[in-house]
């Protein structure tokens, strides 16, 4: 394991404040993009409150059934966008293997992310490796590759799903 590693977002049990956690979240937000000069605006901050609302992936089509519940009926390329402002900023990040989104553990400090997804309860911890990154981008190197982006996804059991193993 790397020195450097970082445990961005963990698995939370059931003492987790949630709610704290979300608001913390919204709050890391707000100052990012006024430190940037950028607006949060009122759906991009929902949709951002929407994706941190549980700690397992959520998808764009859910994100538009729940604004849409909210609002009435709101065109998927405003969600879209705000998605993709949203991920531009690193406030969120998109899990390429479920085609869905999860709040960013650290938004403040670029990083490419590990994800472990709990394939029963849908959590997601996310860490941050710059060596385990480093690894993968000199290995695609050695092939020829040149790698833009890494993300890596890791699929099983959190300890609570899993019993303990």
């Amino acid at each position: 394991m790397s020195q450097d590693l970082k445990v961005l977002s963990a698995f939370h049990g059931s003492r987790h404040d949630h709610a704290r956690c979300v608001d913390g979240a919204l709050a890391a937000a707000e100052r990012l993009c006024r430190s940037r000069n950028l607006r949060l605006t009122a759906l991009r901050r929902r949709v951002l409150e929407l994706v941190w609302s549980s700690h397992g992936p959520v998808k764009a089509y859910e994100l538009l059934e729940r604004l849409g519940e909210e609002r009435g009926r709101v065109a998927p390329p405003t969600v879209y966008r705000a998605l993709d402002f949203l991920l531009a900023e690193g406030l969120i990040h998109r899990l390429e293997s479920l085609s869905a989104y999860v709040g960013c553990g650290d938004p403040r400090h670029a990083h490419q992310g590990q994800f472990l997804i709990c394939r029963q309860c849908h959590t997601v911890a996310e860490l941050d490796d710059p060596e385990l990154n480093q690894v993968l981008l000199a290995t695609a190197s050695g092939l020829g590759f040149a790698a833009d982006q890494t993300t890596v996804e890791l699929s099983g059991l959190c300890a609570r799903c899993g019993d303990g193993r």
